[in-house]
């Protein structure tokens, strides 16, 4: 019983801070519209056009304004009050999500709107992503930091568990547009939690331009091989691992044969094994050698992918998703945790949009490529094509990858 508890107080332990409960509970209300979102949208795109490559386009629009601002967010999140910040970005993702509700709703909608929206709602996360990450690790302890990433990563996994769950019962009850609108909603939930938290991050003044404190992050960034290596094994997670979600409506539709209700649970059910993942990772976030694991956890996800790239069984499609979505999360909680724990407070913001941008860089890089591979070629070559080059990256860092190995 003792056992039990120590985990469960190690697990949750940043649950503790005030601050980060409530910042917690406002940002999953909101990640859930997001999901709901994104399961009516990418239905809506594949009903619209009846191409991956829009799919991959859209997702590639929707994260290429991270890849092109978040430099310039990052200066701005150690410059100004992040909680500002983080309420004009999300204002910015209210009123889009709003925007393509009403057209919907009107029956204007076309595919160029889609793509115009994401693309701006992408600006708003530019500023904010940074910002964001930035404010996390200000609102516990350093030590309890990883623990509090993990415990970030468990809200953003268990909305994907909720999200395309309800979005599967708002799509059959009231359509798409009622998921849009539900979206623009809960904006308001993050927005009022980042009034209520106390804690804020104030900077010095300074009379540095935005391109000179871009440049101190770039060489802080430079002078850290640990840094620049956990920057490339992020990158190439995300652009080897975030297609096999990207392609799932591809999947569910021409190879299960199935429609947006089965594609929802999908979704759902590999954010329940993010979530699993999530939990692992912050029960062994006090564990040495995570370097180790964020390599073996690599490995295991290229496993899980390229297995499920080779089966058209909807019963094991869907537990070889929710294995690859444990090993996914497990991925970015420690890769994050290892970026986080190697910066200073003041150099948070600058280093988080740099992380942003190769972390985040490898998502519309690798949803365009795996979308234009799956029409031409086919998804399952697509996902499979995707699962041997993360596992050549793996294998590489496991041979050679002295430094990222020893963290």
């Amino acid at each position: 019983m003792k056992v039990t508890k120590g985990l469960i107080s190690r697990t949750f332990k940043a649950f503790r801070y005030r601050d980060f409960r409530v910042l917690w509970c406002g940002a999953l209300t909101s990640t859930i519209g997001n999901f709901m979102q994104q399961v009516a949208l990418s239905w809506l795109v594949l009903e619209l056009t009846g191409k991956s490559f829009y799919l991959g386009l859209s997702s590639f629009l929707a994260q290429i304004p991270l890849v092109l601002f978040s430099l310039v967010g990052g200066a701005f999140a150690d410059r100004i009050d992040r909680r500002k910040l983080l309420i004009f970005s999300q204002s910015i993702q209210m009123a889009t999500a709003f925007c393509l509700a009403l057209l919907v709703l009107l029956g204007w909608i076309q595919i160029w709107h889609i793509l115009a929206l994401v693309f701006i709602a992408g600006l708003g996360q530019a500023f904010g992503g940074p910002a964001y990450h930035a404010l996390i690790p200000t609102l516990v302890r350093r030590d309890d930091m990883p623990n509090a990433i993990a415990l970030n990563s468990i809200q953003f996994n268990l909305a994907r568990v909720a999200g395309p769950m309800l979005a599967s019962i708002v799509i059959y009850a009231a359509g798409a547009v009622a998921c849009f609108f539900l979206n623009g909603i809960s904006f308001l939930a993050v927005i009022f939690s980042l009034l209520l938290i106390k804690s804020s991050f104030r900077p010095q003044k300074t009379e540095a331009s935005v391109v000179s404190q871009i440049g101190e992050g770039l060489r802080f960034v430079a002078a850290r091989r640990s840094l620049i290596q956990l920057m490339v094994l992020g990158f190439a997670s995300t652009f080897c691992g975030v297609p096999i979600l990207t392609l799932l409506p591809v999947f569910v539709k021409n190879i299960y044969g199935m429609d947006e209700l089965v594609y929802a649970w999908m979704m759902s059910i590999a954010g329940g094994g993010a979530v699993v993942g999530a939990l692992l990772y912050a029960g062994l976030s006090s564990l040495k050698n995570r370097g180790q694991l964020t390599l073996w956890s690599q490995v295991a996800l290229a496993v899980f992918m390229g297995a499920f790239s080779l089966t058209n069984n909807l019963v094991l499609g869907s537990a070889l998703l929710f294995a690859a979505g444990t090993c996914l999360i497990m991925l970015f909680a420690s890769i994050t945790s290892l970026v986080q724990l190697a910066v200073t407070d003041e150099m948070r913001g600058r280093v988080a949009s740099i992380f942003f941008l190769s972390f985040r860089g490898g998502m519309p890089l690798g949803d365009l490529l795996a979308g234009a591979m799956a029409d031409t070629l086919s998804p399952a070559t697509a996902v499979g094509f995707m699962a041997i080059l993360l596992a050549t990256v793996s294998i590489v860092f496991l041979t050679i990858g002295k430094t990222v190995r020893e963290l």
